[in-house]
């Protein structure tokens, strides 16, 4: 099974046993093999099982983050980030699937979001001097968000854009390459207003936004890609979890994209 560029999938196993139980893509998209006899008592995963354990954990994040941006806890925004990424390391690194660290990382991003939503929004309404721009900004997101989901969703079950080996390492060298300047950015701004100018609103921060909304619409390929081969592999059904995850873990980095490039536009 071929790896994706997210780390949330890292610990999936390459094969369970298990074989004949159609993904997310076309059957002779990559030339699977039958799987052998199964080697354990477990159920396989099937496609309904990433639908509602990814549906579960949105929903999660979805109601934690309502909740936080309607108490307007702004302050919570800092703590939910340091824990989320506690949490997601644990996760990654973890061998098996834990249900409840799953729920509690999509909790505790549902809080990081309603915090980031609501502080950009109440600067995009400062700055137009337009109140409820800003709740037009992120209903604007959201649908955004989801659009760019089902979009290459529908590319990845077409077959529009193949997943091959190059393509992934592509696309795993540049987010790296992305998460390095996003930390060198943070360090400069220690030390100089703005860092490199990749958050600031100019232009470069416009070009640096779109570059990451782009890199995170094409892991959603590499992402079902993974999905899809874990399925037909037949890995037992508790990893489910694991992927739904990993697919968290890429809409919460769009949202926060699409969500700053549009605030960027709403600020001039």
């Amino acid at each position: 099974m071929r790896s994706s560029s997210n780390p949330a999938f890292r610990n999936l196993p390459t094969g369970g046993g298990y074989g004949g139980y159609a993904g997310f893509g076309q059957p002779d998209q990559a030339g699977y093999q039958q799987a052998p006899p199964p080697l354990t008592s477990e159920r396989p995963m099937t496609i309904d099982d990433v639908v509602t354990k990814t549906g579960i954990t949105l929903a999660v994040v979805a109601a934690t983050a309502v909740v936080t941006y309607l108490m307007q806890a702004w302050f919570l925004l800092f703590p939910a980030a340091i824990v989320g990424l506690v949490l997601a390391l644990i996760i990654m690194f973890k061998r098996m699937p834990s249900p409840p660290l799953v729920i509690a990382y999509a909790a505790v991003e549902g809080v990081f979001l309603g915090a980031f939503s609501g502080i950009i929004g109440n600067m995009v309404d400062r700055m137009t001097g337009n109140p409820g721009q800003g709740v037009v900004m992120i209903g604007q997101a959201i649908i955004g968000t989801l659009g760019v989901f089902f979009g290459m969703l529908v590319v990845y079950k077409t077959g529009a854009i193949r997943v091959t080996p190059k393509f992934t390492k592509w696309i795993t060298g540049a987010i790296i390459g992305v998460a390095v300047l996003m930390l060198f950015n943070l360090i400069m701004s220690f030390f100089t207003a703005g860092g490199l100018g990749l958050r600031n609103g100019g232009t470069l921060a416009i070009i640096f936004s779109l570059v990451c909304i782009g890199l995170a619409a094409f892991s959603f390929l590499i992402d079902f890609d993974a999905a899809d081969q874990a399925i037909r592999a037949g890995v037992p059904a508790k990893f489910a979890w694991q992927i739904a995850f990993g697919l968290t873990v890429t809409l919460v980095w769009l949202y926060t994209e699409i969500l700053r490039l549009l605030s960027y536009f709403n600020s001039d």
